[in-house]
């Protein structure tokens, strides 16, 4: 492996480690602080932050690698969550941003839930941090088989830490980096960070398509279609190939955003109401750009490999082999870092708002109400390495696939907190029986319909994507027990 490829390497993870130094140094000494920044974020930072935790490895690993196998009928599911993001922060964020204050100044998703719905309060807290604690565990162990993808196919040999396998050793070291700046900087590091990584991933996915398409074996537009018309037409299909159900369950996935805990805190820690706009604006941008990159990478890598004759053993790993075959090393390193850019960002997210969970909503709530802020933010600490370590025990298997864990992770949030979120922020009747319902019959009926294979292989195949009987389920629980139970008087007006 060349030197520049480490160079590059070495300067992000410092890069990384030294914005977490600086956040310990200006953001952690109450609890607020560490778990939500303070709500400082400007509109930039807030809107990068939670694309960029949002996409995860997935982006550049899972989403071109199902193109790379079935062609344009993947891109629905980028489609599908383009709009549900849109409509997260056009119907969520502000609201959140807003509730959360007006209701006890609630700094994270469970605290706000038992704040709206006081009648239910501690088992609203109980049973929704054991939903975060449980599918994050899932989530966050897909970004870091993500990183161990990276260091198996990148680095083979070079990284050999105790005998271990090049794909434990690459689990290791992007835990190890994540858990240094989370542990130390918390919630603004997290999102500085965030910034910065999402500013990498944009850039490498407008180079590599551009290189793949216009670089020496690329041909254009007209080569790669041709060539990849030759292998199978209904690759350059939208919807050849693919049945109905297939469609549903790909757009359905931005179903998942209204209850992706890790990416409506951001929501809460905007600096103020009014920069909900231009946020929205900045992310929604840097997610088309990010998307059709990602799409365009996929589909015409495949045409790439197909005619400079490349063996492509796991088509996940296309950006990885890319990254190596096309660029100077110290440009390789910089995608690569673009890569673990968009891992570290999603898992630094998932391990704080898990942490949050742990320690505002069971160890305040059960083991020691009287905590000082020191001591909250210590156990903070705590566990956000506690829950690290259970995700890389989940990670240990190499054959885990990265879009297998995030679909299964994405639906279990979205079913069991989307539908919940909304209606408690829009609908002044829901009551905390019904909130209760809704996000114990969202959860199991995703664990239901995972455990019974119904899922199956969505694209194409004979499944429904889990979300969809989830979230409808859950809607339906809230309504019709929040109708079927009084009104306790738990939503209060907000005057504007």
């Amino acid at each position: 492996m060349a030197i520049g490829v480490w160079i590059s390497l070495f300067a992000y993870f410092a890069l990384m480690i030294g914005i977490g130094l600086y956040a310990m140094r200006t953001s952690t000494s109450t609890s607020e602080d560490y778990v939500l920044g303070g709500r400082t974020l400007s509109p930039k930072v807030a809107a990068l932050s939670a694309g960029a935790s949002d996409m995860s490895g997935w982006l550049l690993l899972g989403l071109p690698g199902a193109m790379f196998v079935s062609g344009l009928g993947s891109a629905w599911i980028g489609i599908g969550l383009f709009v549900g993001a849109f409509f997260n922060w056009l119907l969520v964020a502000p609201r959140l941003r807003e509730q959360t204050v007006h209701y006890g100044n609630a700094i994270t998703i469970p605290a706000f839930l038992a704040n709206r719905f006081p009648t239910r309060a501690m088992s609203l807290k109980t049973v929704s941090a054991i939903v975060i604690v449980i599918f994050f565990a899932v989530y966050t162990a897909s970004g870091l088989v993500a990183g161990g993808k990276l260091f198996e196919s990148a680095f083979s040999g070079l990284v050999n830490v105790g005998g271990l396998s090049d794909y434990a050793t690459g689990i290791i070291i992007t835990l190890g980096v994540v858990l240094v700046y989370t542990v130390v900087g918390g919630f603004l590091a997290v999102s500085l960070t965030d910034f910065v990584q999402g500013c990498i991933m944009m850039l490498a996915l407008i180079i590599m398509p551009a290189v793949v398409l216009f670089g020496e074996g690329g041909g254009g537009f007209s080569q790669a279609t041709q060539t990849l018309n030759e292998v199978d037409p209904t690759l350059l299909s939208w919807t050849e190939g693919l049945t109905f159900i297939g469609w549903l369950s790909a757009v359905t996935w931005g179903l998942g955003y209204f209850g992706q805990p890790h990416i409506i805190v951001r929501f809460m820690a905007i600096r103020h109401l009014k920069d909900v706009p231009t946020a929205r604006n900045i992310g929604m941008g840097w997610m088309a750009i990010s998307l059709i990159g990602a799409i365009s990478l996929g589909i015409f890598g495949r045409a790439y490999a197909i005619r400079n004759g490349l063996e492509i053993q796991d088509p996940e790993t296309i950006f990885i082999i890319l990254a190596e075959l096309l660029f100077h090393p110290l440009v390789t390193g910089f995608l690569f870092a673009a890569l673990l850019a968009a891992v570290m960002s999603t898992i630094s997210s998932q391990l704080l708002v898990a942490s949050s969970s742990l320690t505002e909503d069971i160890y305040r709530l059960f083991l020691n109400k009287q905590a000082s802020e020191k001591q909250t933010v210590t156990v903070g600490r705590i566990c956000v390495v506690l829950v690290g370590l259970i995700a890389a025990i989940i990670a240990s298997d190499p054959e885990s696939q990265v879009l297998g864990l995030v679909s299964n992770a994405w639906a279990g949030f979205g079913a069991a907190f989307g539908p919940l979120i909304l209606l408690s922020l829009m609908w002044p009747r829901t009551n905390g029986a019904g909130a209760i319902a809704g996000m114990v019959v969202g959860a199991l009926t995703v664990i239901i319909w995972i455990a019974l294979g119904w899922n199956g292989e969505f694209m194409g195949g004979p499944g429904i994507y889990e979300i969809i009987p989830g979230f409808i389920a859950s809607f339906i629980a809230i309504m019709v027990v929040s109708s079927m139970t009084a009104d306790a008087g738990e939503y209060q007006r907000i005057e504007s």
